[in-house]
């Protein structure tokens, strides 16, 4: 079998696709969330993932978001005290989440985007078990797992106590491939809104039979001017913040 696995798309249309036609020979899609805020056309990409035919999903903390309206810890709730940039920022983050919202509900998808859930488990031909989850085990949102952090800082997030042998997150952006204590953890980057160098869509193509399995990072070209020309077209709220991070 072969699964094509990534995470965060952020309502970004040309750099799905150009995940999906590279990856068109796999048999399996596997998405770890976060695909819709963020980005300039949310309601394409639901569409899009809706329709997807052997595809599983997870979902992730700005998925969540856009369903409830909460917002990231990082951000001071307008009762407490914050900096001026601290309340634009709230104020930007709750315009874009409200908007997202309402481009999902026209495009049909609130109901399927509010039913995904936190993680997903599986098994591989031969017998490896496989955990999906946005951040860390058990959750779509917090610190995830990083670069920087420790063995013992990924055991606490989690890792061991997982009982899978790979575990698949996002959410940092930061791609990551490391084990700990015989477990293998892999950071898929992110589709869109890069934190890295690297501009290209990220993926990571797994092959797997009976004798084990083996995983590839991938990287897919789309035209990111095109992406950020439309967040001007739409009118998207913090569209100057968002432009900024391609």
């Amino acid at each position: 079998m072969r699964a094509a696995v990534f995470s965060d798309v952020h309502g970004n249309i040309p750099a799905l696709e150009a995940v999906l036609n590279d990856a068109a020979d796999v048999d399996e899609f596997w998405i770890l969330g976060d695909l819709v805020a963020h980005g300039p056309q949310p309601d394409l990409v639901i569409r899009r993932l809706m329709e997807l035919p052997n595809a599983r999903y997870v979902r992730g903390n700005t998925d969540r978001y856009v369903l409830t309206g909460e917002l990231p810890g990082m951000i001071p709730g307008a009762d407490k005290a914050c900096t001026v940039a601290e309340r634009e920022l709230l104020v930007a983050a709750t315009r874009s989440f409200s908007w997202t919202r309402g481009a999902i509900t026209a495009a049909g998808g609130y109901d399927w985007l509010a039913n995904l859930p936190v993680q997903q488990r599986l098994v591989l031909p031969d017998g490896s078990t496989v955990l999906l989850v946005h951040a860390s085990p058990g959750c779509d949102d917090g610190p995830g797992v990083r670069a920087d952090m420790t063995d013992q800082e990924l055991i606490a997030a989690g890792i061991t106590s997982s009982t899978a042998d790979l575990i698949f997150v996002g959410h940092t952006h930061v791609p990551l491939d490391r084990t700990v204590s015989g477990v293998r953890v892999v950071n898929l980057g992110s589709v869109s809104v890069p934190a890295t160098p690297e501009r290209r869509a990220m993926w990571t193509l797994l092959t797997a039979d009976d004798s084990g399995f083996s995983l590839e990072r991938r990287f897919s070209s789309y035209d990111i001017d095109a992406v950020i020309a439309e967040i001007d077209r739409v009118h998207f709220p913090s569209a100057d913040w968002l432009k900024g991070k391609y």
